[in-house]
């Protein structure tokens, strides 16, 4: 999908069938340990707009925001979808950010995965479970959108290569959405984060 410059995106609508996909997304509203953390912008305190858990290899320290987080040890359930999705990306990963939007007023604002311990060209494969919603792209620096992708119940989206040197991204709120989504966003960590 060379919808953008400077950019590898591969979007697969139909990943995994829709039971599957039903059955993962109840197990995983069910069984996780959702927080709300509070994150520094701009020299300010927000509480994130959704809920988050944060899973991984025992080193797979994650940092954004300010916070760093420690990894919860993988459940069977995300252990078995981690090696499904290494499988399709021929590379290893040893966290997973998970990601619940309660409804359409949930949203994660404008932001690249560039934290250096991700590495040069960070890898981050995101699976959506639950209610589609629209994943926006800007250019760093630009406040236009230029690319969207509805991700869908089921879909993996790939972003590699250069795509967050250059480019931003973002779930906006919305009024037309009441169901719960679940993102699940795979990365491989390569160095310790500075604490």
């Amino acid at each position: 999908m060379n919808v953008l410059a400077q950019a590898e995106l591969r979007y697969i609508e139909q990943w995994i069938d829709k039971d599957t996909a039903d059955r993962w997304l109840r197990t995983l509203l069910n069984e996780t340990p959702w927080s709300r953390p509070s994150i520094r912008l701009y020299g300010r305190s927000f509480v994130v707009p959704r809920q988050v858990a944060w899973y991984g290899d025992v080193d797979a320290h994650l940092r954004y925001s300010g916070l760093v987080h420690e990894p919860l040890p993988w459940t069977s359930l995300l252990a078995d979808v981690r090696d499904q999705v290494q499988r399709q990306v021929e590379q290893k990963m040893n966290g997973v950010l998970l990601n619940l939007y309660r409804d359409g007023q949930d949203a994660i604002g404008w932001h690249s995965d560039d934290e250096p311990e991700l590495g040069p060209e960070p890898l981050v494969v995101s699976l959506s479970l639950g209610a589609a919603r629209r994943f926006d792209f800007r250019r760093k620096g630009a406040s236009r959108i230029a690319h969207s992708i509805l991700l869908e119940h089921g879909s993996l989206l790939v972003m590699s290569g250069p795509t967050q040197h250059y480019w931003q991204h973002q779930i906006a709120r919305t009024r037309k959405v009441s169901e719960p989504r679940i993102n699940l966003t795979f990365r491989y960590i390569t160095r310790e984060p500075a604490l």
